[in-house]
């Protein structure tokens, strides 16, 4: 089962948010709550409140056990622009692009260990058919090896003369 959340037009640069997101990426939730609060960037913040919906959305919905979830993906891209203007030398304006952001995320359950696991293991393996073989790496003979010639030292230049004017 997987379970999805969405923060919209966060006021913080994507690439910047991008910095905490990829710590915290194939985490538990328990885990990734704990390492988030403990991030000191301003990115951390909507993460975590992000993760935290996500888990009650889970919990709640779903009647999932947060335990038993960890971070499936969580992805941050650009959401609109504001765009302003700051003056500059001679008359002339630059543009100032602030950035929003996008995060989305989906957690899903661990998968279970067991006979059951090692079953569904067995029969995607026998579905697939048989694993090709891995090629032999080719190797030179010993004695091609040996008979590389050595390196040249290059010998150091004279020194030219030049006229002095």
């Amino acid at each position: 089962m997987e379970v999805k959340a969405y923060a919209r037009n966060i006021r913080i640069a994507p690439r910047k948010v991008r910095l905490v997101i990829g710590l915290v990426r194939g985490m538990d939730v328990e885990k990734a709550a704990a390492q988030l609060k403990f991030i000191r960037k301003a990115s951390a913040l909507p993460v975590l409140k992000l993760l935290n919906s996500a888990i009650a959305n889970a919990e709640h919905n779903f009647k999932l056990d947060s335990g038993d979830l960890y971070i499936k993906t969580i992805t941050a891209d650009g959401g609109p622009m504001m765009k302003r203007w700051r003056s500059r030398a001679f008359g002339r304006a630059a543009p100032i692009r602030k950035r929003t952001s996008h995060i989305s995320i989906v957690l899903s359950e661990k998968p279970k260990e067991g006979k059951a696991a090692a079953a569904a293991v067995v029969k995607t393996a026998e579905a697939r058919g048989k694993k090709p073989e891995a090629k032999a790496k080719e190797t030179k003979p010993a004695a091609v090896k040996e008979a590389k010639k050595p390196a040249v030292k290059a010998e150091p230049k004279a020194a030219s003369k030049t006229k002095a004017s």
